[in-house]
């Protein structure tokens, strides 16, 4: 039987609801509704756990919201396609599946903006191993009893080994893990995907206590509005398969809907700048300029390299193999399909000047786009590539006050210098590590953008031209204690509005090191003991990490490996 109130509330059935509809439905006296826009993540669906086939729900309405920016003033007003996951799992139903915590460093630097100091790396590393099953090993930095099982890429195809040499040759020390003491380097990467599935946040955290009598998940419920009675909110109101208009009541809601949806539902609610809110006609409740402000994201471009020896998966790709991939991934869950092929990458700085990686690389056996279209080259391979703390600045605001009209999406990207010098290092130094000799016997020559594209200008035109977003929005309703900060970062509670609290990647003061499905994560297992009133997992004060700054070993304290020079060292 449906109830009509419900202790809490959970917006958003994605990677943070997911996680906190588990943790906050663990005690049975509390009632919980978790609300998702989407449909259900079908465990016969291959398109979501199929890893392989991550491009097919990409750009198809019944998985995704198909946003896109408003024309982007330093892309020559190209409009940036931006895929968010519309079903259950949100986009860790849809995603590449890289699992990737971010540089400790990231996490410290949260710490240091006032009020913020719970957040540093020695209080959020419990978390992250608290939500992990890591099958490489746990150990100090790595976690081995929690829901999110993942699974180090095996990095088979003689293009893998071929990159990994090629980025020693270019002078780049390897990295044990990527998650562990040390992110700097290169390694095969933990990726979401076990036993030749996708594990999903929902299928970790939700799946499993679904059965639970005071848990109720409810899918095609699109949430319209909060209900509010002055400054506390009271319940929701939302369309049950886009006709039906119900209303919850609930003594708590918790927005989760990422970094574009919770702004949307926050202003839609009188809850943001107040100026901006009356000029559309909608009364403000509290005025919180910093709603929708803030917005980040990381930027990349594909280079890609012709192959000389059929060893990439570009072949496979073809329709008559399409029925042997997924006879053999449905019956057996390996094979071609059971991958979600970015296996091998890695974090370099740009320069000495800067304190920690500000590059990121995910490298793959073909050459192909996000949307399944492949260049002229059966045979090929391509990095993906784009800085990681740019210090460009977005936006997210509604135009109107219908709830179903998607808001203006505004990032920004190439608007400083400081991001177009990176750009420009960027390319140079993946260009250096793909023509080192480990590449020799693969080496068909440059696709994209092509040896014409050369000069510091002609690369920044590239990139604008090309680049496409590797869909990492955040922070656009930050943690905080300042004037532009919308969460309290020791509730998670909306400042000056009681009943609301925002847990997801909008809450992040600063965008991560890297893909932000494991931070988004970590953050709601965290935000669970804070709404709980749980102690806090106690902070691992005396587990050290890498600081090139202070000229940290380069592996952990006490490997023998630490009194062998390395290149980097020798050179």
């Amino acid at each position: 039987m449906k109830r009509e109130r419900y202790d809490i509330v959970i917006v958003g059935g994605g990677s943070a609801g997911s996680a906190l509809g588990n943790r906050l439905s663990a005690d049975p006296s509390t009632t919980v509704l978790v609300l998702e826009a989407g449909r259900s993540d079908s465990r016969l669906d291959p398109f979501i756990h199929m890893p392989a086939a991550l491009p097919y729900p990409i750009g198809n309405r019944l998985y995704d919201w198909k946003y896109e920016s408003e024309p982007e003033p330093f892309m020559a007003g190209r409009r940036v396609f931006h895929a968010r996951g519309k079903v259950l799992g949100g986009s860790s139903s849809i995603n590449g599946m890289i699992f990737q915590r971010g540089n400790p460093l990231d996490y410290e630097r949260w710490a240091a903006d006032p009020g913020m100091e719970s957040w540093s790396y020695a209080s959020c590393l419990p978390y992250f191993k608290r939500m992990e099953t890591c099958l490489a090993g746990a150990d100090d930095w790595r976690g081995g009893s929690g829901p999110l099982i993942l699974e180090r890429g095996p990095g088979t195809n003689p293009l893998f080994g071929a990159f990994l040499r090629a980025t020693e040759e270019a002078g780049y020390p390897p990295t044990d893990d990527v998650n562990g003491y040390r992110q700097e380097g290169f390694a095969r990467f933990d990726r979401n995907v076990h036993r030749g599935r996708r594990l999903s946040a929902a299928r970790a955290y939700l799946h499993p206590v679904k059965h639970r009598p005071n848990l109720r998940i409810e899918t095609l419920a699109h949430v319209t509005g909060l209900r509010m009675e002055g400054t506390r909110v009271v319940g929701v109101d939302y369309l049950r398969g886009g006709r039906l208009r119900r209303s919850i009541t609930a003594g708590e809601v918790i927005l989760c809907g990422g970094a574009i949806n919770s702004p949307q539902v926050l202003q839609l609610a009188g809850i943001g700048n107040a100026d901006e809110l009356s000029a559309l006609g909608i009364d403000p409740v509290v005025d919180l300029p910093g709603v929708g402000e803030n917005l980040q994201d990381h930027l990349e471009v594909y280079i890609q390299y012709a192959s000389t020896q059929p060893v990439s998966i570009g072949p496979w790709l073809k329709h008559r193999h399409k029925p042997r991939i997924g006879a053999e991934w449905l019956f057996l869950r390996r094979g071609v399909g059971a991958t979600n092929h970015f296996e091998a990458g890695g974090f370099v700085r740009s320069n000495d000047l800067v304190d920690y990686p500000n590059l990121m690389f995910h490298f793959l056996p073909i050459a192909i786009r996000y949307d399944g279209s492949q260049p002229a080259a059966e045979h090929g391979y391509q990095v993906h590539i784009g800085p990681m703390y740019s210090d460009v600045r977005g936006s997210v605001k509604i135009t109107s006050t219908d709830p179903l009209r998607h808001p203006a999406l505004r990032f920004n990207y190439l608007s400083t210098e400081t991001d177009r010098r990176e750009w420009i290092e960027m390319v140079r130094i993946a260009r250096r590590i793909l023509n080192q000799p480990a590449f020799d016997p693969f080496n068909g020559g440059e696709i994209s953008p092509g040896p014409e594209v050369e000069t510091d200008q002609e690369i920044l035109d590239w990139v604008a031209k090309d680049a496409e977003t590797a869909l990492h929005p955040s922070c656009t309703a930050r943690m905080g204690t300042d004037e532009m900060s919308v969460i309290d970062p020791l509730t998670m509670r909306v400042h000056g509005v009681e009943g609301l609290r925002v847990v997801d990647a909008s809450s992040m003061p600063y965008v991560t090191n890297g893909n932000i499905y494991a931070p988004v994560m970590m953050l709601a297992e965290k935000a669970a003991d804070l709404i709980l009133g749980n102690t806090p997992l106690p902070p691992e004060t005396d587990v050290p990490f890498y600081r090139f700054r202070d000229g940290s070993p380069l592996h952990p304290p006490g490997d023998p490996r630490n009194a062998v020079p390395s290149k980097q060292e020798k050179s």
